[in-house]
């Protein structure tokens, strides 16, 4: 009877723990959505009602809670990416991947930072990452143009330039879902081959390790350039 006492204790602990891990990711969700990634890490323990203690046990940095809180929708990009490369059409996989981050950008309003914070620069780490969605992203966009369905001057960069237009949008307009999936869908109509009288300017020097998206969401600012 001891040794079943002690087996259900530890199963009840065992409980314990994952129903406080959740609390602890649900709030980061909210706290981040609200002031962003460099939020307290005590305001997100207030918010789901445990301990810093029981926070920094599950969670020892902030850069493992940012993971934690948006390891889905980051699951979700990159099986979005994998399933665009696979696709038999590449204009297809080229605009269900570009729905599908911006749909994770609206759906969670701490996504833009996050995903940013995970391709940082200079960071080892996560350089492999990093250079792997830029290969992936690049080797779809040129698969794309050669099927003469993207238009032949859209370049990787422009990626970064539809997050941050995008981002621009859903944090002025976070419950409109409607001006979300129509800016989304005039930015792909834009980059239909035969669409343009006028070839484009020449492309940004944005990165998605360079995005200047803040932690709030906001604009950062740029360093001004010589």
């Amino acid at each position: 009877m001891a040794e079943s006492s002690r087996i259900a204790a530890r199963g009840g602990v065992r409980a314990d723990a994952r129903r406080n891990r959740e609390r602890v990711l649900s709030a980061a969700r909210a706290v981040f959505a609200e002031h962003g990634i460099d939020a307290p890490m005590a305001t997100v323990a207030r918010r789901a009602g445990v301990g810093v203690a029981t926070l920094y046990r599950h969670f020892p940095t902030r850069d493992a809670l940012v993971r934690g809180a948006f390891a889905q929708q980051m699951d979700t990009f990159a099986r979005a990416l994998t399933e665009a490369l696979a696709a038999p059409d590449p204009w297809r996989g080229f605009q269900q991947l570009i729905e599908t981050v911006c749909a994770l950008q609206r759906e969670e309003r701490g996504f833009s930072a996050a995903f940013v914070a995970a391709f940082p620069e200079g960071t080892s780490e996560h350089a492999g990452s990093r250079q792997r969605v830029e290969r992936d992203f690049t080797t779809l966009v040129r698969r794309a143009q050669a099927s003469g369905a993207l238009r032949a001057d859209f370049h990787p960069s422009d990626l970064a330039v539809v997050l941050l237009a995008h981002c621009a949008l859903v944090t002025a307009l976070p419950g409109d879902g409607a001006a979300s999936r129509r800016l989304v869908a005039y930015l792909l109509q834009s980059f239909r081959a035969g669409t343009a009288n006028e070839p484009l300017p020449p492309p940004s020097a944005l990165t998605l390790r360079s995005l200047p998206i803040a932690a709030d969401g906001s604009q950062r600012q740029r360093a001004p350039r010589a």
